[in-house]
């Protein structure tokens, strides 16, 4: 599990980054915190900077807009979904659990 911070440092919505194995954005929308790669699949620019809006976040570089219950893309330009993660509040602390990327389940499979 990956520390993200206290609940308190992740105000209804805003966001903030967290390093897994690749940047993970951890965001409050509305009270309900969820969590993504933040790298937009279209081009490389911060989700994490991007515009939250309910449960989407629209990514400051080319608008894509992804949902960030299931990182799905709303439309173009973006394609591709991005990686979701779970998030954990412990005691006021709040924890990302970082998803295996699908390549990793089917080597370790392989093995």
């Amino acid at each position: 599990m990956i520390y993200v911070g206290e609940l308190s440092d992740i105000p209804v919505g805003e966001s903030v980054r967290v390093q897994g194995s690749v940047a993970i954005a951890v965001f409050n929308a509305d009270g309900e915190l969820y969590a993504i790669d933040d790298t937009c699949t279209h081009q490389d620019a911060s989700l994490s900077d991007g515009w939250l809006e309910g449960c989407a976040v629209e990514c400051p570089l080319h608008a894509a807009c992804f949902d960030l219950r299931t990182g799905q893309p709303s439309g173009p330009p973006a394609k591709k979904p991005v990686r979701t993660h779970s998030v954990s509040v412990e005691g006021g602390s709040v924890y990302v659990e970082e998803t295996v990327r699908v390549e990793a389940r089917e080597l370790a499979r392989a093995e």
